[in-house]
């Protein structure tokens, strides 16, 4: 295989992937949009239980920017208010690194199972028709994820790619990389797992891919950022904050980047669940950090972010 077929094959199965995740997201938000949209309308002052939704709904549709741009959809229609979105919008950047733990496990290889069985459950008229197709889009998913390793692996060989691949180590290149792949394919699923992929087939340096999956938490709130410019001032305000968590974020964890890594590279065996573990440590500690501290970090986003909201308060 010639490197611009290699190029090409690996682009295809990214795009069977991308696919894949938007199909598995969009058939169990509609199998249970509903109860998904009551669930975050329950959500109150009680910002820690907006963070555990947020989490485990994010976790259960593998998309994180659903769930923001949801999130900031009922901020909009005033179901939920301001401070509850606060809690949600922590939680889903938890949530999505569900997908990263998946594919550092290896599990690639029950896609085509979960393919042929939801196609069989989607062919039969009941109620469970739509149920098959979630399962056939959840098999996709990891079939191209196999596919994606397949067509990555003999890419490590070529001269170029390990030209290039020797610039990538740079922390803030790896942060930027991550985060304006994941702002272009609009999913921090496939930049995490694509990167954990190279990882694991001796592609990319785990020490290059750790700032890439931490640069994508950013590039994910462009979805939220985007749906929220024809929505209310509140709905706006709620989208920006949630990109300011992972910004602070990304710039508390920057100057210990690399010592970050190296703990974390000699913690695990698997270089691909080291990165899977940094994924899940940046974003919880992060997310806690936050949670803890929203009943004062709250007032000054308001203030700042909703100037005329607090002056017709103020009257």
């Amino acid at each position: 295989m010639t490197l611009l077929q290699g190029i090409f094959a690996a682009i295809s199965a990214v795009i069977l992937f991308l696919y894949g995740l938007q199909g598995f997201s969009r058939e169990l938000q509609e199998i249970g949009g509903v109860r998904l949209k009551l669930w975050l309308e329950r959500v109150t002052a009680k910002s820690w239980r907006g963070f555990l939704i947020g989490a485990l709904a994010t976790a259960v549709v593998q998309s994180s920017s659903s769930i923001t741009s949801l999130a900031v959809t009922l901020v909009n229609s005033a179901v939920i208010s301001f401070r509850a979105s606060l809690g949600i919008l922590l939680g889903a950047n938890v949530g999505t690194t569900a997908t990263a733990w998946l594919v550092s496990f290896k599990l690639t290889g029950i896609g085509p199972v979960f393919i042929v069985l939801g196609a069989l459950t989607s062919a039969v008229p009941s109620r469970w028709r739509m149920a098959g197709k979630a399962i056939f889009y959840f098999g996709l998913v990891f079939f191209a994820l196999d596919l994606i390793s397949s067509t990555l692996g003999p890419l490590r060989d070529q001269p170029l790619v390990r030209e290039w691949l020797a610039k990538a180590t740079t922390p803030w290149l790896g942060v930027l990389l991550g985060f304006v792949f994941t702002a272009l394919v609009q999913s921090s699923s496939v930049t995490t797992g694509l990167a954990i992929i190279l990882v694991q087939q001796g592609v990319l340096p785990p020490q290059a891919a750790i700032p890439i999956v931490i640069g994508a938490n950013v590039g994910s709130t462009s979805t939220a950022l985007l749906a929220s410019l024809t929505m209310s001032e509140t709905a706006r305000a709620a989208a920006i904050a949630g990109a300011l968590f992972n910004v602070v974020g990304v710039l508390l964890y920057f100057p210990f980047l690399t010592p970050f890594s190296n703990w974390l590279i000699a913690a695990f065996e698997s270089p691909g669940r080291a990165v899977a573990g940094a994924h899940l440590i940046f974003n919880l500690t992060i997310g806690l950090l936050f949670l803890t501290l929203l009943h004062r970090i709250e007032p000054i986003l308001s203030k700042w972010l909703l100037p005329q909201h607090q002056a017709a308060v103020g009257r």
